[in-house]
């Protein structure tokens, strides 16, 4: 990439795309739009994506969105399974590209087989192994366990025991892993709690947002900081100057899905606590220590500080069981295994509430040393994907493409599994009980693992043959208002690809772009694209598809699509306010 300089040429030229060999860089450059200047010379031919191949962006861009249509329409509409959606998704957009971007198949073939690849490693070995512990955490009892202790501190009440399981334990599962793994399990505690299945994953998909964009450890913000060069502090910042409105509200949030204004009524100290505990350890742990364990400082905080409330607090109303909502089982009835049932919620000793948090306990200490240590770096490979690496050139960013594989032999997955191995060894586990949960977790990933497949080939293919880009480009051309269309922007990337990581990656360095034409800070923006992408996830088809998992839902992910689709189309729109009132009004508030 140094030393490349490239010169835009007139609009026509450049609407479509060209394959160009190095010997005649500036000849065949300036034919199809550009001028392009190198100090080396390759035999491997380029690609330039193009931005308007229709001639008009409005229509180029509703033609790119065509593919999200059909997904959309397949599992919210049709209640067509994410496999089959993601399937016909993934044909249309090839069609599409090679047809109207004439974005040369081979091109595609390997844009769509490195998305298959990364779909595998990391993103379904993380899952892998959160979800081979969840098992784990089944088999040895820890998991009825837990069960018990939110059963006995969230006293019988539904609300409550949303915010404690889905947004208090979910926030701390997604701070150290993330990609879908926290809805699956939060969802199976809150179907042992009584709730249906449909309900369960929902209320877990919609608490699913706050903790994204310092999930992982901090990666999306990580990444962020990486792709647009800014400083890594202040985006931490600006995203712990936005997201903790959302945090604050979304207990309460919670509750008035599952209870509208009576549940509110009933349980609005349980959510205001929980709500406020968490965006002020954001707040703090975002804007003076950073990125890497805001998540799991601000989840382990809220659950203090909630249980110290229902220590001296109970929720009005509830003195019978909710006739509504179906009785609560041991988490060995909610599998259908033949482990022996653990007494019914009552006075539980320090031994097994310590043996309740355990095996997630350590999964934190786990991540948090895996971090520290930086132990994900150690004997990664960085392999160029053959005849794709610089081989697409992006026209809205000036720049070639590149394509490397990041194999990372101690990835986060790799660490999912230590903790396993760890929790294991503290539980005594058998060997044969170890492989046991190890083999159901890859029976239960077998369908799911193609959905998110399937979906992250989608997302290369958009990425690589300029789809994402058009559709970027357009929203991008809407001026000084884009602070308001800033945030579903990476709402958009996030439900396409399934990660805020790889949304910061896809539009990250358009945010900044545009900021620095209209006169906004580029910090404000690139943050906020972190944050709706944040929002975006509930409806992602690759989260959907790993949250069903432990519930009995897999093939019927359009259902619960279609209950969370409105959620993910609201929050945005406080999210666009917000942003265009930091933008213009509260600058203040930018680092």
């Amino acid at each position: 990439m140094r030393g490349i300089a490239v010169h835009p040429l007139s609009p026509r030229r450049q609407r479509a795309g060209a394959v160009f060999k190095d010997e005649s860089f500036d000849s065949r450059l300036s034919t199809f739009g550009f001028r392009l200047s190198t100090p080396g010379e390759s035999s491997v031919p380029t690609w330039i994506q193009p931005l308007d191949p229709l001639s008009s962006l409005p229509l180029s861009a509703l033609t790119a969105g065509v593919p999200l249509a059909i997904l959309l329409v397949l599992m919210g509409g049709l209640r067509k399974g994410g496999a089959l959606s993601a399937a016909c998704a993934l044909a249309s957009a090839t069609l599409l590209a090679i047809a109207v971007w004439h974005f040369p198949w081979r091109l595609a073939c390997l844009s769509m087989a490195f998305g298959f690849l990364y779909a595998l490693w990391p993103i379904m070995w993380i899952v892998f192994a959160s979800l081979w512990l969840y098992n784990l955490a089944l088999a040895n009892g820890s998991f009825e366990q837990l069960r018990r202790w939110m059963a006995n501190h969230a006293s019988g009440d539904p609300h409550i025991q949303a915010i404690l399981v889905a947004f208090c334990f979910g926030t701390l599962l997604e701070g150290t892993s993330g990609f879908g793994a926290p809805v699956a399990v939060s969802a199976f505690l809150l179907l042992g709690l009584g709730f249906g299945a449909r309900d369960a994953v929902t209320v877990s998909l919609i608490a699913n947002t706050a903790p994204v964009a310092f999930g992982g450890l901090g990666i999306p913000i990580v990444a962020l900081a990486a792709v647009t060069g800014l400083d890594q502090m202040k985006l931490s910042a600006m995203i712990g100057r936005q997201l903790p409105f959302f945090s604050l509200i979304l207990p309460a949030y919670l509750v008035w899905v599952i209870g509208r204004r009576k549940g509110l009524r009933e349980a609005w100290p349980a959510a205001l606590v929980g709500g406020a505990s968490y965006a002020l350890a954001q707040v703090l742990s975002s804007n003076y220590w950073g990125p890497y364990t805001t998540g799991i400082v601000a989840a382990l905080f809220s659950i203090a500080c909630l249980v110290l409330l229902l220590r001296v607090w109970k929720p009005g109303g509830r003195e019978t069981p909710d006739p509504s909502r179906g009785a609560q089982k041991s988490t060995s009835e909610v599998a259908g295994n033949d482990l022996p049932a653990q007494p019914g919620p009552g006075v539980q000793p320090a031994t097994q509430a310590l043996a309740a948090w355990a095996p997630w306990l350590i999964l934190a200490g786990v991540m948090v040393a895996w971090s520290y240590f930086k132990l994900f770096q150690i004997a990664q490979r960085n392999v160029p994907v053959p005849f794709l690496h610089n081989v697409v050139f992006i026209a809205l960013y000036h720049k070639l493409y590149t394509a490397i594989y990041q194999f990372q032999p101690l990835a986060a997955g790799t660490a999912a599994l230590t903790a396993t191995v760890v929790t294991a060894l503290v539980f005594r586990n058998r060997p044969a009980v170890i492989l046991s949960a190890g083999l159901k977790t890859l029976k239960q990933l077998r369908l799911p693992a193609l959905t998110v497949s399937l979906i992250v080939a989608l997302a290369y293919l958009y990425n690589y043959s300029g789809m994402a880009f058009t559709l970027g480009a357009a929203l991008a051309g809407l001026g000084k208002v884009f602070p308001l269309v800033s945030g579903y922007l990476g709402w958009l990337a996030c439900f396409l690809s399934g990660s805020d990581t790889a949304s910061n990656l896809l539009f990250g360095n358009l945010q900044v772009a545009v900021g620095r034409q209209i006169g906004v800070s580029p910090i404000l923006l690139a943050a906020t694209n972190c944050c709706g992408g944040v929002l975006g996830k509930m409806i992602s088809p690759q989260n959907i598809a790993v949250g069903v998992t432990t519930v009995g839902l897999i093939g019927r992910e359009g259902e619960v699509l279609r209950r969370t689709f409105w959620h993910s189309l609201l929050l945005p729109l406080g999210l666009s306010v917000l942003a265009f009132a930091q933008a213009y009004w509260l600058k203040g508030m930018v680092p």
